[in-house]
């Protein structure tokens, strides 16, 4: 039985006005209810490019963007974007913050009890109850990346898109916003897109790992990961499959 994806990229290029060439190019892509797909690449590849483009933020160029089947133009209250920097307004307390865009023109009209019920959800799943009247000078690195992460939450979407989000961050605060993602992802029930250089961190976040390469960019490789998570403790399982996308990373980087 065919599934119509949650969302669905056919052909999508991109091409900036004066360029000598196209950035991306024929990328084909699906994405399905509760999956996390990583999106995996050498720098320059436009894999934040093609993020931007899945979240409505960057029109293409070619190619069609459809959600539940229906083309899909501009901003969608559906999917959320979160970047490596938080970007939380200074003046605004933590949870002020995490309201920050419930009311924008795209987003559906929320009452205030609903808004204040949203924001307490998204507060709590990410564990900050505790700070949040607290300003964003107050927050540790790995406090402010969940701030952000709740921001997007409180939208509630079926789609979180998230570009390099724990880059900045510590090995120890990065495993745990990495642990944190599948909590979220697995108790909100939303699908998930990272792009990230990190090969491991793929590995133990995600259902299926794509890689771009060549230039224009476009898909050269595709990995699914059946163990189930969290899997700290598959290192043999995953020591092969890691293998196999370095060697296939390596050559696209000499491609380029």
């Amino acid at each position: 039985m065919n599934v119509t994806p949650l969302l669905e990229a056919v052909g999508i290029g991109l091409r900036y006005p004066g360029a000598d060439g196209a950035v991306v190019e024929g990328f084909d892509f699906a994405l399905q209810s509760g999956e996390t797909v990583g999106i995996l690449g050498p720098s320059g590849t436009g894999k934040s490019s093609l993020l931007r483009i899945l979240g409505g933020l960057q029109p293409p160029t070619e190619g069609v963007l459809r959600m539940h089947g229906t083309p899909l133009h501009g901003v969608s209250p559906r999917v959320a974007v979160a970047f490596q920097d938080p970007s939380l307004l200074p003046w605004l307390t933590l949870e002020k913050n995490v309201a920050f865009g419930l009311d924008f023109k795209h987003q559906p009209k929320l009452s205030g009890a609903e808004s204040r019920r949203r924001v307490d959800a998204a507060i709590a799943e990410v564990g900050l109850a505790a700070a949040r009247r607290q300003f964003p000078d107050q927050l540790s690195g790995g406090m402010a990346q969940r701030a952000a992460l709740a921001r997007c939450l409180a939208r509630e979407p079926e789609i979180l898109l998230l570009d390099e989000p724990f880059g900045a961050l510590d090995e120890v605060t990065r495993a745990d916003m990495q642990r944190l993602l599948m909590k979220v992802v697995r108790d909100v029930g939303t699908a998930a897109v990272l792009v990230t250089h990190d090969i491991d961190e793929a590995l133990l976040v995600c259902d299926r790992v794509v890689l771009l390469g060549g230039s224009p960019a476009h898909l050269i490789g595709e990995w699914r990961i059946e163990l189930d998570k969290p899997r700290d403790d598959d290192v043999a399982e995953l020591g092969g499959l890691r293998i196999e996308i370095l060697t296939a990373l390596r050559a696209a980087t000499r491609r380029n």
